[in-house]
């Protein structure tokens, strides 16, 4: 196969310059009719170009001695696939649009290589078939030129005259005797070929324009083409002015510094960076760090030292030893262990939680009597707005710890608790070693916030960074990426708080102490907001509690008609709302002092938002009570059912899941199988469709705990018996009629007791979990266990409303 070399040769007095026109003037010198065709790889020859091929095969270099034997005319022609090696080619592998070439000289190397010089002549169509032989021979047709002579030729060709010379004068490779080659040529032929020879562009773009015979044409795609080339070389040779100022800036500015030193010593001042050096080796002896980090610290030092400060280096060792010396290793604060000073203060901050003060109350006392115990990881459960965030602050004060916080919701990058390796550019501790570094502690009381959304992708699962953060047995030895160093994390008291335990990874979720949170009753939350909410509330917008009253009785009908949730945070929003008010009326002078009643809610806040559902809840077959459990807490569910003339159809809507579905299909089995237990016609259901709805069909609802309600409101369509509006139930219900238990009983009742419901129907696996429900909510509700279907629905059906005192009716 046939190669160029990397650069073409420039034209020299010994050599016609590249694409001169080459005529055939005589007839010796007129090719024969019949060529030898040589396979060209990674070259496209053109009319009047003179080009040095490389023969190394015996093949071609068989063609090229016949060729300088004989008539010295050859037909070069690109190969279509370039992989083909030289002695396989056929002519079918070769391009039909060729150029005519005359042999000018061929030398011989003693490698057995053959270096040959060919010019081109004209073009040509390489016509086939193919001639038997040593080598491929084929037969052709020159082609000629089709020139028109028009004004568009004449600008195209002065328009590709101007930005050649521009690439010839931006190009280190082209020699400047082309300026003066384009300049004399006349022809727009001639100069597109020459353009073309000369120009950088990809094999497919030289064969397109050697298979073109108009001049015209061929102007035209030399366009787009010199118009990029000149664009590359102008960025390129900014790219390299910029490059060499930058490096010249650079040069100038270390002799400066240079100078700067020597002109310094002359006077006796000290020099900057041995200013830094002390003080970095000041600041290591004040960590008191373990000796193996001292060690390390000792030995970046001395590295610094030799580094010059112009270096990029320096900062990043620098940075470093400032990071590494700055962090709390044996700097710690001492913990209050008074038992009784720490109860009540956490008991200002929350109301209730005895769980949770009991279980700080006892680490305090395990501590006090073992001083070196490593620190508890507990993790606290609950809705939104009960307190899990600012129960850490009040745990931190009641210790006399500092708290630093953290949030890991949406988290994704295993390197926000490792940290990113000092080999990257940029590269800083994780947030827990940072956090640290700004408490100035290493025993702090640390709060992992959303820990139950926690995220994973490409860069690693944070989760499984905090294994070792959340388990004392291995937290002494953390090592951060970055300091490349162990740091003990034993002594700190860490503290998770999420929604949901389900969407917990399991390894992180055994490593806690989960602590349930699962919300406030209306006395509970009434208390909180006298004694906290409102109070703050007052004081942040600049009253005092002689100007803004809001008796008791106006928070608990905030809290029933204009609230509904297992927190107080939109409870405290709405104080803040009634706060706001009152201090404008205060600011623009109308009155000195305001006592809101509860007549003056529906002015203030605008019509009631929550009324008692239970209350507008008709009393009518297949309506049914449900209890659920969401992330905000509990909420009671309603169940709808219905029937018509059909063929046995059970239709389900409301967004339900496919427990919740496989719950509505196990109750209606249950309902025909034991149809004359319920005395009815055992073919009921065969020309009768039912339809199940749960009402807000926008929100998605699965779970098993709904199996029993579906059950009641079949059973009261199908017997004509109502269900009472203040009975709710819970359960999942086998096709054998058991009735299992569920979960989230103390979050269920609460929210039934919002609701105004009296009586529960709960399963008897579940009568334990009433232990954790306020005594208050004990009193005023009815619970009925029930182990089987049948006590289930006597306990549903046959119910009776008990006796309530009037409710007094307020003006709006």
């Amino acid at each position: 196969m046939s190669k160029k070399k990397k650069s073409q040769p420039a034209p020299t007095p010994e050599t016609p310059p590249q694409n001169t026109p080459f005529e055939l003037d005589s007839s010796e010198d007129t090719p024969p009719p019949v060529l030898p065709v040589l396979p060209l790889g990674d070259i496209v020859m053109f009319p009047g170009m003179i080009a040095p091929l490389l023969v190394n095969t015996k093949k071609s270099a068989k063609l090229v001695e016949d060729v300088g034997a004989t008539g010295r005319f050859l037909i070069c022609s690109l190969q279509k696939n370039r992989g083909v090696p030289d002695d396989q080619v056929a002519l079918e592998d070769l391009m039909s649009a060729a150029c005519l070439c005359r042999l000018l000289k061929m030398l011989r190397f003693p490698d057995d290589t053959v270096r040959v010089l060919v010019q081109g002549v004209s073009r040509c169509i390489v016509q086939g078939p193919a001639i038997e032989g040593a080598y491929l021979r084929s037969r052709y047709t020159v082609q000629s030129e089709v020139v028109e002579d028009t004004i568009e030729t004449a600008a195209l060709a002065r328009n590709a005259t101007t930005q050649f010379q521009d690439i010839i004068a931006m190009s280190p490779m082209l020699p400047d005797e082309l300026k003066i080659a384009v300049v004399n040529i006349d022809e727009p032929a001639n100069l597109a070929d020459l353009i073309a020879a000369n120009l950088n562009m990809s094999l497919e773009d030289r064969q397109a324009l050697l298979a073109e015979n108009r001049p015209q044409e061929r102007l035209k795609r030399l366009g787009p083409l010199l118009n990029r080339e000149r664009e590359v070389l102008r960025m390129g040779n900014e790219i390299q002015s910029q490059v060499s100022q930058t490096f010249s800036k650079t040069q100038r500015e270390f002799f400066l510094r240079e100078q700067l030193k020597a002109i310094k010593k002359e006077l006796g001042e000290t020099d900057q960076s041995q200013l830094n050096a002390n003080e970095l080796e000041e600041k290591i002896k004040k960590a008191k760090m373990p000796p193996d980090v001292e060690k390390i610290a000792r030995k970046e030092m001395d590295r610094l030292s030799s580094i010059p400060a112009a270096s990029p280096e320096y900062g990043v060792i620098r940075t470093y030893l400032d990071i590494l010396s700055e962090l709390p290793w044996t700097t710690s604060t001492e913990d209050h262990l008074d038992i009784p000073r720490a109860a009540k203060i956490l008991d200002e901050d929350h109301y209730d939680l005895k769980k949770v003060k009991d279980r700080i109350l006892e680490y305090l006392s395990v501590l006090k009597l073992k001083r070196d115990m490593k620190g508890p990881i507990l993790c606290f459960v609950g809705p939104p707005g009960v307190g899990k965030t600012s129960l850490g602050q009040s745990i931190a004060r009641a210790l006399g710890r500092s708290f630093v916080r953290m949030s890991l919701g949406g988290m994704r990058d295993e390197a926000e608790i490792r940290g990113h390796r000092r080999t990257y550019i940029g590269a800083m501790p994780g947030r827990i070693i940072q956090s640290l570094r700004k408490a100035g502690s290493r025993n702090p009381v640390f709060m992992l916030d959303e820990i139950d959304k926690l995220g994973a992708d490409f860069r690693g699962d944070p989760a499984a960074a905090l294994l070792e953060v959340l388990d004392p047995a291995q937290n002494s030895t953390f090592t951060d990426h970055y300091l490349d160093a162990p740091f003990d994390l034993s002594q700190i008291l860490f503290i998770a708080t999420g929604n949901i335990v389900d969407t917990m990874p399991a390894p992180l979720r055994d490593r806690m102490e989960l602590i349930e949170l699962p919300g406030y009753t209306q006395q509970e939350k009434l208390f909180i907001a006298m004694k906290h909410l409102l109070p703050r509330q007052i004081a942040n917008h600049g009253l005092k509690r002689a100007q803004l009253s809001i008796p008791r009785e106006t928070v608990a009908q905030v809290i029933a008609h204009y609230t509904r949730e297992a927190g107080v945070r939109n409870l405290d929003r709405e104080l803040a709302s009634l706060c706001r008010k009152g201090a404008r009326k205060i600011a623009e002078g109308r009155t000195q002092r305001i006592s809101i009643k509860p007549a003056m809610l529906h002015t203030w806040l605008g019509p009631v938002r929550f009324e008692s559902e239970t209350a507008e809840t008709q009393t009518l077959p297949g309506i049914a009570t449900g209890l659920a459990w969401t992330f905000a807490g509990g909420d009671i569910l309603f169940i709808e059912a219905t029937k018509m003339p059909g063929s046995g159809q059970l239709i389900l809507t409301g967004s339900l899941g496919d427990v919740m579905k496989e719950s509505a299909r196990a109750a209606l089995s249950y309902v025909r199988s034991h149809a004359a237990e319920l005395k009815l016609d055992p073919k009921f259901a065969e020309n009768t469709d039912f339809h199940i709805h749960v009402p807000a069909g926008a929100i998605p609802k699965d779970g098993p705990s709904a199996g029993v309600a579906i059950l009641a409101a079949l059973v009261s369509l199908v017997t004509g018996k109502p269900i009472p509006s203040h009975t709710a139930m819970t359960g999942e219900i086998t096709l054998r009629g058991r009735i299992m238990p569920v979960g989230g009983i103390k979050e269920k009742v609460l929210a039934a007791s919002r609701a105004e419901i009296t009586t529960i129907v709960l399963p008897a696996g579940n009568r334990r979990h009433l232990e954790d429900v306020p005594p208050e909510i004990l009193k005023k509700v009815t619970f009925r266990f029930a182990q089987s279907a049948d006590s289930a629905l006597r306990y549903i059906l046959n119910s009776s409303p008990p006796k309530r005192p009037a409710k007094r009716r307020h003006k709006k």
